[in-house]
This record gives structure tokens, C-alpha cells and sequence, in this order.
């Protein structure tokens, strides 16, 4: 997706130490991002791959590729003049052909498990020797 809508500063999350940063709380997405946080809430609920962790304390926490994804809904949504079920469709077809960033998905997951699996099967006829 096209990010050029906001400067180079506000994408990468401004300061060097902003970038560094493992999580983000909403106020802080709302700054880097120049989305409200009522909205980000909102795109919460309707965009599934959207999903922050929460903190003991309920705040949101989200990461780089969660920030990535909101610049990307908010480039279909207002740049590109997609509905809510268009850029839902459009992030869908995106992601399940591998051009967004994304997290694996499960069938990844399991054929990494598998692989882990075998290694330490063979590890432990090794260690049985």
C-alpha cells in the first residue's frame, strides 16, 4: 500500500527512540498515524486483522505491524475512497496473497511446530544413545 499520505517522520513513528519501541499505546497511534483514537476503536471492530494486545490494566498495545495495517486501512478509506467492506475485502485479498505485512498464519505456525517437532525427536534419540 501507498503510505506517502503522511510524512516520513509521522510513518516510522517520529524519533529514533519512538521507533525503537516495542508497543504503542492508542494516543500515540492516533499521533503517528493522524487517525482519532474513537476511530481506531472503530476499525478494531471491523477490521479483524486489527487486533492489539491489551495490558493488565486493559490498554491497548500496538505494534509496528499493527500501525502498518491502520496506515493502510486509512489509505483505502480515504485515499482511495473504499468503503469499510471494500478495504475489509481489498486487506483480505492482500494479506492472503502475501503482499501486506503480515503475521504467519496458522497453516505456517503448524509446519513450524512440525519442523521443531522432528528436531527434537531426533534429539532425543540422539541423547538416548
Amino acid at each position: 500500500m501507498n503510505k506517502t499520505s503522511l510524512p516520513a517522520t509521522r510513518r516510522t513513528g517520529g524519533s529514533a527512540e519512538s521507533r525503537s519501541k516495542l508497543f504503542y499505546r492508542i494516543q500515540e497511534v492516533a499521533e503517528i498515524t493522524g487517525v482519532k483514537p474513537y476511530i481506531l476503536r472503530y476499525w478494531e471492530r471491523e477490521f479483524r486483522q486489527l487486533s492489539p494486545q491489551k495490558d493488565k490494566n486493559d490498554q491497548r498495545r500496538y505494534r509496528r505491524p499493527d500501525i502498518d495495517l491502520i496506515l493502510d486501512i486509512k489509505d483505502l478509506l480515504y485515499a482511495q475512497k473504499f468503503t469499510i467492506a471494500g478495504a475489509r475485502k481489498r486487506i483480505r485479498a492482500q494479506r492472503s496473497k502475501g503482499n501486506g505485512k503480515r503475521s504467519p498464519d496458522a497453516s505456517t505456525h503448524r509446519s513450524t511446530l512440525r519442523g521443531i517437532r522432528a528436531e527434537l525427536h531426533d534429539l532425543m534419540n540422539l541423547l538416548k544413545v
